[in-house]
């Protein structure tokens, strides 16, 4: 299959380019490291394959809606709230 092929292909299957893929899978990871391991979003970014945490929190604002310690803090707050209201 021609490198052509691969990214018409793929885009079909997943509406987005590799490399817009590639991006999306990455920030979700640095999402996840910072909820589950509580790391800061520096060090999230840096670990998923970011250098400049100003493009991290730039292309995690853009996909996310918010910068990365607010989107983390309102998905905190948001599962605490859910966690107190469930029934036992």
């Amino acid at each position: 299959m021609s490198p052509s092929g691969f990214h018409r292909d793929f885009k079909a299957v997943t509406a987005m380019t590799p490399l817009q893929y590639q991006k999306q899978l990455r920030l979700q990871e640095a999402r996840r490291l910072m909820l589950g391991e509580d790391l800061d979003a520096a060090t999230a970014g840096f670990q998923v394959g970011y250098e400049s945490p100003s493009q991290f929190s730039r292309e995690y604002r853009q996909m996310f809606g918010a910068p990365p310690h607010r989107d983390v803090t309102r998905l905190r707050r948001a599962s605490a709230t859910e966690a107190h209201a469930a029934p036992l």
